[in-house]
């Protein structure tokens, strides 16, 4: 790939945490100068404990690298006297302003739309929101573990009805990853649109309605049958055993998903050695099977549990149907298909350093864009503060009066 799409776009990011940053990382990965706005403590993600892996761990504090790669970074305290005059220069040729501050937040510091407008009418204004930015709620923080994941609907919706508790996110940052990505193509549209109208956006994601996005079968379907919630499948509660998980002998999973069960029946019953079930009357065909749900799965399951995943894997290579591997995180990193296609990337810190990355999954011309290391807290002050005019005094200044770090 030569230039990338976003190459020329000018981003500046007032943001913290992961929802918002991630947004300014993928716009980052596509080619966009992202100049992220820190106040003199940095992102309070630099220092979270996630997973028990401290800050620093391995040389990197990763939750920090992951969101905020290929950023230039400028410490600025915006509450400090002069400091948002000097933020309203860094706007004046920028393309997009992105922020995650609350609406109130935003107000006393004067960097609501009309205020950055006043100083760039076509600047594109973007911002982040827990709950959206219409609404009693528009004020009120967010993060994904409550808005994108409890409050959408999927923590009740994957959580089995006989568990305790919700089900907790699969991971940290899960539910801000996947709305910062669909974000950013929001941002990447209302950039389209200033190409061919000249007219400048607004632009507003939230976790809760990427997180309602994410559930919508589920939201409609039970909308349409005027239930709170779609029933919750269990092993046996598809008609289709073709569709589901099955353990093997060294407690791995393979997921099968044959939607087509009449279809792929007879191909996985030969492969797995059991031509018995084929045309046996409780399984012959779909409303068999599905009428004696639970016997078959029985049967598939017995089968399944005679051998190790590594042998399964070439048994089920050698039949139709779809399926796949129940893989664990770390094994993502060995992924044939994720490697192959470039969905994780080594990024190179220059200094013996390198930091396995996960792709933005978009790809242009069929290759991925490229990460750069996240750059450290202020390092690009100086740099920035040139290039919207000021002389070195004017930025000794600024750090004297604690505008600047």
């Amino acid at each position: 790939m030569g230039q990338r799409p976003l190459e020329g776009i000018k981003v500046i990011e007032v943001s913290m945490w992961a929802f918002v940053p991630s947004c300014g990382a993928v716009l980052s990965d596509w080619g966009a100068d992202v100049i992220k706005i820190e106040p003199p403590s940095g992102d309070p993600i630099r220092g979270l404990n996630m997973g028990g892996i401290a800050p620093g761990t391995g040389g990197f504090t990763f939750m920090y690298e992951i969101f905020n790669r290929g950023k230039r970074s400028v410490s600025m305290d915006l509450n400090v006297d002069g400091a948002v005059e000097l933020l309203y220069k860094m706007v004046a040729d920028a393309d997009v302003f992105l922020v995650s501050l609350l609406p109130s937040a935003r107000r006393k510091l004067k960097i609501e739309v009309d205020d950055i407008r006043a100083h760039n009418p076509n600047i594109i204004y973007a911002a982040g929101n827990g709950q959206g930015a219409l609404g009693e709620e528009a004020d009120k923080g967010g993060y994904d573990s409550i808005s994108f994941w409890a409050r959408s609907g999927i923590a009740s919706a994957v959580t089995p009805n006989d568990a305790p508790y919700p089900l907790a996110m699969p991971g940290g940052a899960f539910g801000d990853g996947t709305s910062g990505a669909i974000f950013a193509g929001g941002i990447a549209a209302a950039i389209a649109q200033r190409e061919r109208t000249g007219e400048a956006a607004i632009v507003d994601g939230s976790l809760l309605g990427t997180g309602m996005w994410a559930l919508q079968p589920g939201i409609v379907g039970a909308n349409l049958l005027g239930i709170d919630e779609m029933p919750k499948a269990g092993r046996t509660a598809m008609p289709n055993p073709l569709v589901n998980n099955y353990r093997t002998s060294d407690d791995r999973f393979v997921a099968l998903c044959m939607l087509q069960g009449q279809r792929y029946w007879p191909g996985l019953c030969a492969a797995i050695g059991r031509d018995d079930l084929i045309e046996h009357p409780d399984y012959a065909d779909d409303a068999s099977r599905g009428a004696n749900i639970e016997a078959c799965i029985a049967e598939l399951d017995a089968t399944f549990a005679t051998k190790p995943l590594a042998e399964w894997v070439q048994i089920l290579a050698a039949q139709p149907g779809q399926w796949n591997v129940v893989q664990k995180a770390g094994e993502l990193v060995r992924d044939p298909a994720a490697l192959a296609n470039g969905f994780v990337q080594d990024v190179d810190y220059g200094d013996g350093r390198s930091l396995t990355m996960v792709s933005t999954p978009v790809q242009f011309d069929r290759k991925p864009s490229p990460a750069s290391p996240a750059h450290e807290l202020g390092s690009d002050t100086d740099a920035i503060m040139a290039e919207i005019g000021l002389d070195e005094d004017a930025i000794i200044n600024a750090k004297i009066a604690g505008i600047l770090l």
